[in-house]
């Protein structure tokens, strides 16, 4: 089911009895989780609500037989109980006989399951074992992965309606390119841009400059702007505020060096007629970027974009064994390809 018929059903006030939510949007996922809370009603811990995980998913089937006494049905929550992981049984026997012995359960007593219980599986990732496959055909499941810009930019709107705070689509985006693609951190975010605007006021993008935390790969496209524009004070000063930021040079230093490498594979992509998103690997939330990475990698020649990367490789290797100081070293790279 996808996202959006999921969160249709919980508003219309339906509830299913087994679901299995896996992906990387955990806010969404922690917000379906609660509507569907609020729709069970009164919970008890130990009577109708149960908590189950790795350490107690042993547990489980012992859990769904034993009665919620004085209460119809009973949830219990599953989260990341590695139930749902592909294992070698040599690897760990132990696990691939607790899954076979679950799956059999579900099998032989599934409508007793959904007629006392509301489960909700809860994992990071998934392998499409028999237990999921069970779970498809008897519930609902829900991939919760990272918005596409389109869907945020829908979100986003309706909270800043909701406080009469004006904000145009093409500052959400801005939002959104610079911020974070996770709603959590988006909402962190418009939180403080609401309180400074107040009713009726406008957000502009000079305001999301003045007052967001924008993610380090954000900076870094501004910091290789300043670079293809061979404007060297911008693209220092821009270094320096990572550094004032207290973000780790070696974590500045991977940044930089995974960019170049994304504009060197766009620009080899381009020479050879190659889709730059497929070889990239873009996710369908990143599909923005496409004209960013083609912008940025024709301020580069092939040549330079190789020589980055290996002078980036090099004072890694050199700052390690106390041959240069990494912040030196990464400002006279950027001094370099700015002259």
């Amino acid at each position: 089911m996808t996202l959006d018929a999921l969160e249709k059903e919980l508003k219309e006030g339906k509830l299913n009895s087994i679901y299995l939510f896996y992906g990387e949007e955990k806010f969404l996922l922690e917000s379906c989780l609660k509507k569907i809370k609020k729709l069970f009603g009164e919970i008890i811990i130990g009577i109708n609500y149960i908590q189950i995980d790795e350490n107690n998913i042993e547990q489980l089937i012992s859990n769904i037989e034993t009665p919620s006494f004085g209460y119809e049905k009973k949830l219990i929550i599953i989260k990341n109980s590695s139930l749902l992981k592909k294992e070698s049984k040599k690897k760990n026997a132990k696990l691939t006989e607790l899954q076979d012995k679950i799956f059999n359960y579900f099998t032989n007593n599934i409508t007793e399951i959904k007629k006392y219980n509301v489960i909700v599986f809860i994992e990071e990732e998934i392998e499409k074992n028999n237990l999921y496959k069970i779970i498809e055909k008897e519930g609902i499941v829900c991939n919760f992965e990272k918005q596409k810009q389109a869907e945020l930019v829908k979100r986003l709107k309706i909270i800043f309606n909701a406080y009469k705070v004006n904000i145009d689509n093409d500052t959400l985006k801005y939002l959104i390119e610079e911020c974070s693609s996770g709603m959590q951190e988006l909402i962190n975010e418009s939180r403080k841009l609401i309180e400074y605007a107040g009713e009726n006021g406008i957000i502009s993008k000079s305001d999301i400059d003045l007052l967001c935390i924008k993610q380090i790969e954000a900076v870094i496209f501004t910091l290789t702007d300043s670079l293809g524009k061979k404007d060297i004070k911008k693209a220092l000063e821009i270094l320096k505020n990572l550094i004032y930021n207290k973000e780790p040079i070696q974590k500045i230093l991977i940044t930089l060096y995974n960019h170049f490498k994304k504009l060197y594979i766009t620009k080899i992509a381009l020479e050879n007629n190659l889709n730059v998103a497929e070889v990239l690997k873009l996710k369908p939330n990143q599909m923005f970027l496409i004209t960013k990475y083609k912008t940025q990698s024709s301020f580069f020649t092939k040549e330079e974009l190789k020589n980055i990367l290996y002078e980036l490789i090099l004072l890694d290797e050199n700052s390690k064994i106390g041959l240069i100081d990494i912040n030196i070293g990464l400002e006279a790279i950027l001094s370099k390809y700015c002259s």
